[in-house]
């Protein structure tokens, strides 16, 4: 996973020739960790942020995009949303940052693979954040789907953290996703669409 303009997986993606490139955070989350991660983001970036379910999250509206999203049983709790704005931001460069108990790897990488469009991923940049679990604070289900992953989960520590929660909210996790921010919002767009 590379950090940087760069990237092959940006080049050709920007609008506007001319303009300076902005951008906005959305997120979906359930319990609060990854609308935290998207304050402290638009906090040090400036960025607007929306919440999924505001009427008001337009992407179309922008040129790069930084998605954020919890991981709730394997999935992505985004991807209806970008399945029903494809169209919008299909073409734009986005930063996709996931919360989740989860380490960085090939298991969550396979988990956003499946949460969303093919044609999508080449275009994303993905920062994994670990985030943080109350059993106490979720659902029956929730808890129950815990409870059966941590039976069959090899990993003691993991099978832990699924039975008694955890909590690996760090702030500065977030740098890798200022730099990319900060690089298009610095950078000027090179073609249109």
């Amino acid at each position: 996973m590379g950090y940087g303009l760069k990237n092959a997986k940006f080049e050709g993606l920007n609008n506007k020739a001319g303009f300076k490139m902005n951008g906005a955070i959305f997120f979906s989350g359930k319990y609060g960790s990854t609308a935290q991660y998207a304050d402290w983001i638009g906090e040090a970036t400036g960025l607007p942020v929306f919440d999924v379910k505001d009427a008001s999250a337009d992407p179309s509206k922008y040129d790069f995009l930084v998605l954020g999203s919890s991981v709730i049983i394997y999935k992505l709790t985004i991807r209806n949303w970008v399945k029903e704005n494809l169209a919008n931001i299909v073409k734009k460069p986005i930063i996709l940052f996931t919360v989740s108990g989860a380490p960085s790897g090939q298991k969550l990488d396979d988990w956003v693979a499946d949460s969303l469009p093919k044609n999508l991923l080449s275009q994303i940049e993905h920062v994994a954040l670990r985030g943080r679990l109350n059993p106490k604070e979720v659902s029956w289900w929730t808890r129950l789907i815990l409870k059966i992953g941590a039976w069959k989960n090899d990993d003691p520590e993991a099978k832990k953290q699924e039975l008694e929660g955890f909590d690996f909210m760090d702030k500065s996790s977030i740098k890798p996703i200022l730099k990319l921010a900060q690089q298009f919002q610095s950078s000027r767009a090179t073609s249109s669409q």
